[in-house]
């Protein structure tokens, strides 16, 4: 893969996120993570790559995370992070770090997407 090629999807992965749709930008992402391995591509590019493959991966884990606590908030008023890390892995199939998972939430409640509060190791609703 050249140098124009990698740059077009990388383009390609970054307009696929901004439509949300992270999984697909992610197989894009994961196919140039390959081709830079494979080959020598520049330190600007590179790091594009890995910036692109941390967002979307965490915007991704978002998205769950942020549809699994809005089922629950209409019927708590608080749960942990534990719990909540077991209802992600159950309906989700999504096993984050307990302190990945506190990450997102905090990033969430940052962009006003959730309108909720961390106490200790839960989340007030």
């Amino acid at each position: 893969m050249d140098a124009n090629d990698f740059v077009k999807d990388l383009t390609d992965a970054q307009e696929l996120m901004r439509d949300e749709k992270y999984i697909d930008a992610l197989v894009i992402l994961n196919k140039l993570k390959e081709a830079d391995k494979a080959g020598e591509f520049d330190y600007n590019l590179t790091h594009k790559l890995y910036q692109l493959i941390s967002n979307s991966q965490s915007l991704f884990n978002q998205q769950r995370v942020l549809s699994v606590v809005k089922i629950i908030s209409q019927k708590q008023k608080s749960i942990s992070f534990i719990a909540l890390n077991t209802i992600l892995k159950e309906q989700e199939d999504v096993e984050l770090d307990e302190l990945i998972l506190r990450r997102e939430v905090e990033i969430l409640i940052l962009r006003s997407l959730l309108a909720c509060k961390i106490e200790g190791n839960d989340l007030v609703f």
